[in-house]
């Protein structure tokens, strides 16, 4: 017993610092990784023995698993593959050149933070008049759900085509189709969000003589804080999918989504994987920013967890 006294003070520590959360996460992504190693040496190998049968050479097993983790167009690039592109896109290339994943990523930025503005406040606006107005209610939310049904891949082609008619190309066509899958879930979330409280706070509100605006500054609106944010989230990673979406049909030659499109019209599956890692991390990036602002307005209103 006299022995392990010495091991719980460093385990003690070891959960201070925050260690033991992150050991988990370690761990999965090491089993990800050796997945994908796996798979990349599965998918990649017919090609290797088609070119070594073609040569009549032989290979012993390491070069031949080698050769499967280092083809310029393998049918799954190895990890190191995608990392060694993303890094040749963001530090290789200058911020102007076409070849640059910061400048593809400002592109589908713009056009994302413009559609996540606009889907945003149209989801606040609407749940605020579907709480407070039983017609808009029982006529705008089924509709705002029905426009969920229709695949964005069926509307983007239409509103870039309806656009492109009207002579408005650009940021503006790709902005509408993400906010077109963004201010759903900010609705979704705001009607809950503003519905929370209970009948008692309502009545001690009128008891108070509150009015309309009164209860909704006071009451509703701090209420749906939390249930607003989290929708935000989810409505940001929407938005950057729709303007991805938005820039394959249009033939765009800059933003992410052609980047995607560009590589897999001449195979470059390295490029298509980077610019997929470029488009998550930036989603991740965005999703942290609104966690930021969230923990410091429910700070602010001493709505804290």
């Amino acid at each position: 017993m006299a022995e392990l006294a010495p091991t719980r003070p460093a385990r003690r520590n070891w959960r201070i610092a925050g260690v033991d959360r992150y050991v988990p996460v370690a761990v999965v992504l090491l089993v990800i990784l050796m997945i994908w190693y796996l798979g990349a040496i599965g998918m990649n190998a017919q090609w290797v023995r088609d070119q070594a049968a073609r040569a009549d050479e032989t290979m012993s097993a390491l070069e031949f698993t080698k050769r499967t983790l280092t083809l310029d167009r393998p049918v799954l690039p190895a990890p190191h593959q995608v990392a060694l592109g993303l890094w040749d896109g963001i530090a290789g290339q200058k911020i102007t050149s076409k070849r640059s994943l910061v400048y593809h990523g400002w592109v589908t930025l713009s056009a994302t933070l413009a559609g996540f503005a606009i889907g945003s406040l149209a989801g606040i606006l609407l749940a605020i008049g579907i709480v407070h107005n039983r017609a808009m209610d029982q006529s705008v939310m089924p509709w705002a759900v029905a426009s969920q049904t229709v695949p964005i891949l069926a509307i983007a082609p239409m509103v870039i085509v309806v656009f492109a008619s009207a002579g408005i190309t650009g940021l503006m066509p790709k902005a509408v189709i993400a906010a077109w899958l963004s201010f759903f879930p900010v609705l979704v979330g705001m009607v809950k969000g503003l519905r929370t409280p209970d009948a008692m706070q309502l009545d001690l509100m009128r008891s108070w003589s509150a009015s309309a605006s009164q209860v909704f500054w006071r009451l509703r609106l701090p209420s749906s804080m939390p249930y607003l944010f989290t929708s935000l989230k989810v409505a940001v990673a929407a938005a950057l999918v729709g303007t991805i979406v938005g820039e394959l049909p249009a033939g765009a030659t800059s933003g992410l989504g052609a980047r995607l499109l560009s590589g897999s019209y001449y195979g470059q599956t390295v490029q298509i994987w980077s610019a997929l890692f470029a488009a998550a991390a930036l989603a991740a990036i965005l999703v942290m920013i609104i966690g930021m602002i969230e923990r410091t307005t429910l700070h602010r209103m001493g709505l804290a967890r």
